[in-house]
């Protein structure tokens, strides 16, 4: 297990939230045969610990475990979870120097935006700690002679949660504090590449007096883990963030016991950029848009679409930017960090060498940089023809794809020529165009001269293959509830 010198060197004070053990039914607990698996700092290859990886017999425990503490969950009262959950956020805000230090040693993000994130995290629970006291029950105009008709919300049962390693904090908070608002108990799976943030948050809401069983956080591997979940009937709902791929998986998979899904999946956002937008705040909100996460973001601008009479200066302005950018470990708060494996890097080089042997031209960047093996420089590419294989598939790194248009019309069909439909950019101060582009976008999120659209009291997902179900807002405790008629008869 690790050495507690590793994350008192980086600043973590508090060394009880790092965590080597899985935490299931209130209790610490190691693998069977005490199997772990090896968690490293991107930044340096540096290993940071190892933590227990559970069997496929520890996963179906976990749900025994849920499920015993469904129903005493499910019926506490709605203001005493709320009071549990806000002692959680509150918790998340005592220790937010030590949870994002955390994160950067094991995920590689800019300090700063790790801080970010666990506010954002946060957010989630203050928020579902509020909607915990507002299914209400709603009366219905009966139909019927001598019948009341009520309509009653209740929780679904035991949830499987998946969260990834790019966010490992907001996306376990967004779909666990919903879930438990609900009145839903959890058995959770976080990315292997990224546990220490998931444990952490379990050692506070044990802090916060979470009972048992209602929040299970299992290590190890996803594939040994969670398809026991998805078989098993008692986990009546599974939300998965992650990659379309393994999203279409676990569909299949879980078709067998008809669960309730809810998907947030892959994205590949256009930024459509109109002459006439406001040239500033468009090449600052773009720069925002890709290189927030270093590209790791489902939410990342992918294709950049530049109407011609502007292309040249938008060009130009945005390398300029992105040659300013600070490149480095996340500790160091540079404004990109290294990628999160080798995998990423090498799809940064694939999308690159494709493009350029496609006539696209190398703004800047384009290879490793000698900081270390994951650390990738921020990209441009100019004129990018359609049939580069990054104006198709989410690159999911720092790498900026530039193309010019023409009209709105062929702009429009470009940006909706995909199977991704998760946000997608526009700039333009005609109210006119914002209108029509808006209701032509086949997306689930637009934004109108803005970056940043996500918080808490949105319902935050995509249409076609980015997802299904919303998460945020009331709707992402809805997905979490069932609707029960009843028609009651007094006479």
């Amino acid at each position: 297990m690790s050495d507690s010198a590793i994350w008192t060197r980086n600043g973590v004070t508090d060394t009880r939230l790092v965590r080597n053990f899985s935490y299931v039914n209130g209790k610490w607990t190691a693998g069977d045969d005490n199997a772990t698996i090896t968690v490293s700092n991107p930044a340096d290859g540096a290993v940071l610990g190892d933590v227990a990886s559970l069997s496929a017999t520890q996963a179906t425990a976990a749900v025994d475990a849920a499920q015993a503490a469904f129903p005493d969950w499910s019926m506490t009262l709605p203001q005493d979870r709320s009071a549990l959950l806000r002692r959680w956020f509150d918790l998340m805000l005592e220790h937010k120097e030590d949870l994002a230090r955390i994160m950067v040693l094991e995920q590689g993000k800019p300090l700063s935006e790790a801080l970010g994130e666990i506010d954002y995290a946060a957010s989630f629970i203050e928020y579902y700690a509020e909607e915990a006291k507002r299914p209400n029950v709603e009366g219905v105009t009966s139909h019927l002679p001598d019948a009341e008709v009520e309509l009653w919300l209740e929780p679904v049962g035991v949830a499987a949660l998946i969260t990834p390693w790019n966010f490992p904090a907001a996306m376990l908070t967004r779909k666990a504090a919903a879930a438990m608002a609900a009145g839903c108990t959890i058995v959770a799976h976080p990315s292997g590449e990224t546990p220490y943030s998931a444990l952490a948050l379990a050692e506070l809401a044990e802090r916060a007096g979470i009972p048992a069983g209602v929040l299970n956080i299992l290590t190890g591997k996803a594939s040994t883990i969670v398809e026991p979940w998805t078989q098993d009937k008692r986990v009546r709902a599974l939300s998965f963030t992650g990659s379309t791929e393994i999203g279409r998986l676990l569909y299949r998979q879980s078709a067998d016991t008809v669960k309730r899904l809810v998907m947030e999946l892959g994205g590949h956002a256009p930024v459509i950029v109109f002459k006439g937008s406001d040239m500033d705040i468009a090449i600052e909100e773009t720069m925002g848009a890709k290189w927030a996460t270093t590209g790791q973001d489902c939410l990342g601008a992918n294709r950049i679409y530049v109407e011609r009479a502007i292309y040249e200066e938008f060009c130009e302005r945005f390398t300029e930017a992105t040659k300013a950018l600070t490149l480095g470990k996340g500790m160091d708060d540079p404004d990109l960090g290294p990628l999160m494996n080798e995998k990423a890097v090498q799809k940064q080089e694939e999308h690159v060498a494709d493009a350029l042997s496609k006539g696209a031209k190398l703004a800047c960047g384009g290879q490793r940089d000698d900081l270390g093996p994951l650390f990738y420089q921020a990209t441009v590419l100019t004129d990018v023809p359609e049939d580069a294989a990054i104006m198709h598939e989410e690159t999911f790194g720092p790498v900026a794809a530039i193309t010019p248009f023409d009209t709105e019309e062929e702009v429009v069909r470009r940006a909706n020529d995909s199977e991704y439909g998760l946000v997608a950019y526009l700039h333009s101060h005609d109210p006119r165009r914002i209108y029509r582009v808006t209701r032509a976008l086949q997306f689930g999120m637009v934004a109108v001269n803005r970056t940043k659209v996500t918080g808490a009291p949105i319902p935050f997902g995509g249409v076609k293959q980015s997802g299904l179900g919303r998460e945020g807002a009331r709707k992402g405790m809805e997905e979490f509830m069932e609707i029960k008629y009843v028609c009651r008869d007094w006479a």
